[in-house]
């Protein structure tokens, strides 16, 4: 009798973030696109938004993993971009990390009380944006699996 040696399948690995799309609302295409740079390189898969109400749109057509989200936008301000995320039963999971140069005092307060995740201050580390983008992917797909 022959043995005969089963060799045992190949896993093709994907990395756990490559399903995972970010929206950023910035009405700056430089800061876009360097964040869109990062986060590709990263196997995120990324869409942008010049204004408010297209990233509003675009949330709600494209069910995004995270958004990223400026305070100062031309037609909505992000706090207003937030609480209508935070009311639509449609985006209401989505995580937001509000990224921004606004150095009002009370800021932090109101974009965590308008339902964002995490706010972080320009300039940023953008390690530290990643590790948060991450740990907010992470924490609403915990929601999910509960």
């Amino acid at each position: 009798m022959q043995a005969h040696i089963i060799e045992k399948p190949q896993v093709r690995r994907v990395p756990r973030f490559q399903q995972s799309t970010i929206l950023i609302i910035d009405d700056d295409p430089a800061m876009v696109e360097v964040l869109r740079h990062r986060l590709t390189r990263q196997q995120f898969q990324v869409i942008d938004a010049a204004s408010g109400n297209e990233g509003l749109a675009l949330a709600r057509e494209r069910r995004p993993s995270l958004v990223v989200l400026d305070l100062r936008l031309p037609d909505i301000d992000g706090l207003g971009v937030c609480e209508r995320m935070a009311d639509d039963p449609l985006t209401n999971q989505i995580p937001v990390i509000i990224l921004s140069g606004m150095e009002r005092p009370d800021i932090i307060r109101r974009s965590r009380a308008a339902g964002c995740q995490y706010f972080v201050r320009k300039p940023y580390d953008p390690n530290a944006l990643l590790l948060l983008i991450r740990s907010a992917i992470d924490e609403t797909r915990n929601w999910e699996t509960v």
